[in-house]
């Protein structure tokens, strides 16, 4: 039987692993020793500390002559400045950079919550300064409430602009926003029993609820500030807002929203109609599907619905949508850990295929990389490698999905996180390794100024160093979910040990290397071996 029953024994090596794993994108191995001997709900609750950002704000070095800088905090309009592209994308390195110096669980619901609220930031949303602003407000909520995001994300300026409701008038009423805050956003469809009846709701509902969205205007000079998060926020021209009353299907009790004409009227409209949404048990269990998906596994039978999913959307509803009761549940939980039934090793860890974001942070992580200041000159590396060339060609554009449904690893049945892998993603997935040990970009050939030391790692980090199949060991027990057997060790130590020498011959040559600080044998065959079980089945897994 599936159970939420918290996690008795404390966390080994695997457990550890698999929770920092899917919980965070700063993965080290002092982390995993410091969660190795805690108890489950400790380790989780180490893990929603809500602390400040290590960067407060994005940098933009360029024009050389005279940056930018800090331009998102300029009084300027967003869109005078000049290459709004580079600024989205270093938005992007901004977020990137304090996850991965934060060993936190608000970067992965940051990200998770901009699956489930999609915005495309090089596809509408508007200048790179409301893309910054978006990304606040998503961190603002990351460990609060999704109901109360849900009510400030109408009013998020690039939001405003991607989904086009700023030209949602009384009279030219556009309904975009309204059909994917219902569908993709907040309720889902449900089944189709009729035509314009997608059980859940209607299409005469997403009418209705365009009319509540009516008038709601982006501010291009961000001078209107949220009082609760302080973010820079659009208003209501209530002059083009429908004032009428909203009446809605059987599939929300027929509720009546009545029509406002003044501009604290038209939030409270909206206000009415987000409760209204958020009281249907079925939007509780929409938001507890897409986190077991994000968070447990991509598919789910009907007793993990019925013993996993269910009470975990009543918690969701009994504590009004605040996200942290649920998903601390969920992560201290047996079934997180694959602890609920006989079979420790059948459901739950390493089930999941990891997104590029994921990979690239793993691997920066756990080798530490010594990437720079995004403040700096840095473009090499974070916007031609990083952003523009491998997570693009891994099949991930940061922020900027295909379309408004998102990425297809976390909504596109049956393949779901199978979808990372494609003929068209497998290179530069596999290029990541090899260019991050030369220091260049090997799809690209140019410099990325930094890379791994891959020497310094084995003689700071591997206790058995020296001992070739220890070494082994204990390198695939840091990456991947579960244990090598002696085939995969003989396989990788070919990497090591030319074919017909014995295993003594690592040991001399590490040996050797301590001794005179001489690396031209080690380096090369440790080279190798990492780029080999990096790019290994194993460490795609999590």
């Amino acid at each position: 039987m599936a159970s939420l029953n918290p996690l008795s024994s404390v966390l080994d090596l695997r457990k550890a692993k698999h929770l920092l794993r899917r919980a965070t994108f700063n993965y080290t191995k002092e982390q995993l020793n410091t969660f190795v001997g805690m108890t489950a709900s400790a380790a989780v609750n180490s893990l929603i500390t809500s602390t400040n950002n290590i960067l407060s704000e994005p940098y933009d070095p360029l024009p050389a002559s005279n940056p930018d800088g800090f331009w998102t905090a300029s009084s300027e309009l967003p869109n005078t400045f000049t290459g709004q592209g580079r600024k989205r994308a270093l938005v992007s390195t901004w977020w990137w950079y304090n996850a991965m110096h934060q060993t936190s669980l608000k970067h992965k619901l940051s990200f998770f919550l901009h699956t489930c609220f999609t915005v495309g930031k090089d596809s509408g949303v508007g200048a790179a300064t409301y893309f910054f602003d978006h990304l606040k407000l998503l961190d603002f909520y990351a460990l609060g409430n999704i109901k109360s995001l849900a009510k400030k994300i109408t009013l998020d300026n690039g939001m405003l602009d991607y989904l086009d409701n700023t030209q949602n008038n009384k009279n030219n009423p556009n309904e975009n926003y309204a059909r994917e805050y219902l569908e993709l956003f907040t309720i889902l469809k449900g089944e189709q029993i009729g035509e314009g009846n997608y059980t859940n709701y209607t299409e005469d509902d997403i009418q209705q609820a365009a009319k509540v969205f009516s008038g709601f205007k982006k501010r291009n000079d961000r001078s209107d500030i949220d009082p609760d998060t302080t973010i820079p926020m659009g208003y209501i021209n209530i002059n083009q807002h429908n004032t009428n009353d909203k009446t809605f299907s059987s599939a929300f009790g027929n509720q009546v929203i009545s029509g406002k004409n003044t501009q604290a009227g038209a939030f409270e409209e909206l206000d009415d109609f987000v409760e209204m949404i958020f009281a249907q048990p079925e939007t509780a269990k929409a938001y507890c599907r897409r986190l077991y998906r994000f968070f447990v596994k991509s598919q789910w039978n009907e007793e993990v619905e019925t013993d996993i999913i269910t009470p975990l959307a009543q918690l969701l509803l009994d504590n009004n949508y605040d996200i942290l009761p649920v998903i601390t549940t969920l992560l201290s939980s047996e079934h997180f850990y694959d602890a609920d039934d006989t079979d420790a090793t059948d459901n739950i860890i390493g089930s999941i295929i990891k997104s590029p974001l994921q990979l690239v942070s793993e691997v920066c992580s756990m080798f530490e990389l010594n990437f720079p200041n995004p403040h700096s000159n840095t473009l090499n590396f974070y916007l031609q490698f990083i952003h523009n060339t491998y997570l693009k060609a891994a099949g991930m554009e940061l922020f900027n999905p295909d379309s408004v449904a998102g990425y297809p690893a976390y909504y596109q049945e049956p393949g779901f996180d199978r979808n990372w892998f494609s003929s068209n993603t497998l290179i530069g997935r596999y290029k990541l390794i090899e260019s991050l040990i030369a220091g260049r970009n090997t799809i690209t050939n140019r410099t990325i100024n930094t890379k791994i030391d891959t020497v310094s790692f084995v003689k700071n980090k591997i206790e058995n160093a020296s001992n070739v199949n220890l070494l082994i060991s204990e390198i695939a027990n840091l990456l991947y979910p579960e244990s090598i057997d002696t085939d995969r060790i003989n396989y990788f130590k070919s990497y090591l040990v030319d074919d017909g020498f014995p295993d003594y011959y690592w040991s001399g040559a590490w040996s050797q290397y301590l001794t005179d600080s001489d690396d031209s044998v080690v380096r090369p065959r440790l080279n190798a071996l990492i780029i080999a079980m990096v790019n290994a089945a194993e460490f795609q897994l999590m």
